[in-house]
């Protein structure tokens, strides 16, 4: 426990690493993150320790920019509050891509990595998983989920361009985005064409680009947002929410992002496309005879009581129409299934063993005959005097 409190100690205080005030706003605070991050970056600054000092950056940015995790910090001194986290993001389960990745896909939009190649305008979709619990899935949920992705510049409003600023055709390439080098070989000449490296292949330039995005239109950021969960969804299922995938160059479409549904185990339930098959433990005697057995249905209060006819067999199932899963896009449901189990007594008392030993004989059936102690010898004298 000391090495831990050493170690928290040592480390820097957030708002000094970003270098905002304590009541810093959500835009100050990530304009000095986008900032600052242009110079550590590891794709951009090459020093030894750019990696170590990135990480701390986004380790600051990821805590001050939750409302949450900074108000835990403000209190206590860590994001996760006295108790530990109450909440985790999506990428820290599923692993999702960080704001590292999304970085490095920021500053790979840049000048330097894009000679050669023609921009990428529209964004890429992206990909995400979540997790529901079976009563989720049939009743369907909305589910709250956080994520890191280039964002819609806030400033600029995607344009890419600082209030004031005009676009105009590129001097350099006269608006084609293209220039074309000659060289000598042996050849003889050789002429190539690639992107201009002044306005990136777009053909414009412009004079004054927005200070927060570079003049790309798009930034880093946590996003939060709502899934709906459709009633009777399965595993695997994917969603496409439109335009919440990576933003796009300077305005362009936006893609999508495509979350893919898992649903938990359940302690009671196994699911088989729409049905729900469970287990059902009767008698030897209820199996025998015939019974009725309650069970707690998926919905909230709902009872699924399964008939079990005069002589179920262990293993044999018995089926309720109409009480399993929710058909999607539909008011029907599936089937309850349950397979019967028939429990033995391990132990008998006498007038248990009695009986039962009375059916054994009725029945015809061979079985091992206990040995009767001395009170119960002097009982079945006394009966056979009164007979």
């Amino acid at each position: 426990m000391g090495e831990m409190q050493e170690t928290l100690a040592d480390k820097r205080d957030y708002y000094e690493v970003l270098g905002v005030d304590r009541d810093a706003d959500q835009r100050t605070i990530k304009r000095a993150f986008l900032k600052k991050a242009r110079k550590v970056h590891p794709d951009v600054n090459k020093a030894p320790d750019a990696e170590a000092r990135f990480k701390e950056l986004n380790e600051a940015y990821s805590v001050l920019s939750d409302e949450q995790k900074r108000s835990n910090y403000d209190r206590y001194g860590t994001a996760e509050g006295p108790m530990g986290s109450g909440f985790v993001d999506i990428n820290d389960i599923f692993g999702g891509m960080g704001m590292d990745d999304i970085f490095s896909s920021f500053f790979g939009g840049g000048r330097a990595s894009q000679r050669g190649a023609t921009r990428r305008r529209q964004g890429r979709d992206m990909a995400i998983s979540l997790s529901i619990t079976l009563e989720e899935a049939a009743l369907g949920c909305t589910k709250t989920i956080s994520y890191d992705r280039l964002a819609p510049c806030e400033d600029c409003h995607g344009s890419g361009m600082a209030e004031g600023a005009h676009e105009t055709t590129c001097p350099r390439c006269h608006g084609t985005g293209f220039v074309t080098t000659v060289q000598r070989s042996i050849f003889g000449q050789v002429q190539s064409s690639s992107p201009c490296p002044d306005c990136d292949g777009e053909g414009t330039v412009i004079d004054h680009p927005c200070d927060m995005c570079g003049g790309q239109g798009r930034t880093p950021n946590h996003e939060k947002i709502d899934v709906q969960i459709p009633a009777g969804i399965a595993t695997g299922r994917q969603l496409r929410v439109s335009g919440f995938g990576e933003a796009g160059w300077r305005g362009a479409p936006a893609g999508d992002l495509i979350v893919t549904v898992g649903i938990s185990e359940h302690d009671r339930f196994q699911r088989m496309g729409d049905d729900l098959a469970c287990e059902v433990t009767v008698s030897m005697a209820q199996a025998a005879l015939g019974c009725t057995v309650a069970v707690e249905g998926i919905m909230p209060g709902e009872r699924i009581e399964f008939e079990v006819p005069a002589g179920t067999q262990f293993g044999d199932t018995v089926v309720v129409e109409g009480l399993g899963m929710p058909r999607m896009n539909s008011g029907s449901r599936g089937r309850a299934i349950a397979q019967v189990r028939v429990q033995v007594p391990e132990r008998l008392n006498g007038t248990q063993r009695e009986l039962l030993e009375r059916f054994a004989d009725a029945m015809g059936d061979d079985y091992v005959h206990a040995k009767k102690g001395v009170g119960a010898r002097i009982r079945d004298a006394i009966d056979d005097m009164l007979d």
